[in-house]
């Protein structure tokens, strides 16, 4: 994935800068189809992403992006490792001292959720091609998600052994991400275009829960209306 993206980029960067963008419009809309996952927990998402932005200079717009993504039953669900979790340590000295109660890698426990993420920022143009313009922007926003676990048969018996709170099966959570983005816009006339995104966030959702920070891959198609004159 990382090198076709690099080839796509060069190959941009290469084309000649004769006919560079002049006739710049004011706002933009896009609303696309989202594609997120995080490969830690094996979880698929698809959803929907709205971007409104106003441009300030050439180069510079400042606008806000939504995006809710769920899981389906085509795109799977995913899942959580004990090694993952906050319940490791204990699970691991368990372990030493009775080797029938299992290993923290040795539990798996499914889940499926929906995810919304909600961001306000800059975003940078580079309008050298009439056809093309590609975009870069900062990640940072808040990210809000809905999970409902399905614990294993025996995992509750396990926690009671252990003395260890059962989780609840319903978790939500919200807080704060940052990463980095960017895309292209394939500019089919002056009001309309057809963008690609990609963009990497890292988080740490469910802390009380889950040990490690979540990274996000997120891509987004979709079109794009725009309007007004830039003066």
């Amino acid at each position: 994935m990382k090198p076709a993206l690099l080839c796509v980029v060069a190959m941009f960067l290469c084309l000649p800068a004769a006919a560079q963008q002049t006739d710049i419009n004011r706002y933009t809309l896009y609303t696309g189809f989202d594609y997120l996952i995080s490969p830690a927990r094996n979880l698929t998402q698809r959803g929907f992403d709205v971007d409104f932005g106003v441009t300030v200079k050439p180069w510079l717009g400042l606008g806000g992006d939504f995006s809710a993504s769920g899981n389906s039953i085509i795109s799977g669900g995913g899942t959580i490792n004990g090694s993952e979790t906050v319940y490791a340590p204990k699970l691991i000295a368990a372990h030493a001292q009775d080797p029938l109660i299992p290993l923290p890698n040795m539990i798996y426990v499914p889940f499926k959720s929906t995810t919304y993420t909600f961001a306000v920022g800059p975003q940078i143009y580079i309008r050298k091609w009439k056809k093309i313009t590609l975009l870069a922007r900062p990640g940072l926003g808040g990210i809000h998600e809905s999970a409902n676990l399905t614990f294993p048969p025996g995992l509750g018996g396990l926690f009671e052994l252990l003395n260890i709170p059962i989780p609840n099966s319903h978790q939500t959570d919200t807080t704060w991400f940052f990463g980095l983005g960017g895309g292209f816009d394939l500019n089919l006339s002056r009001h309309v275009g057809f963008r690609f995104t990609a963009d990497w966030i890292n988080t740490h959702l469910f802390s009380d829960l889950l040990s490690n920070r979540q990274n996000y891959a997120r891509f987004t198609i979709g079109p794009t209306w725009r309007w007004g004159q830039l003066k």
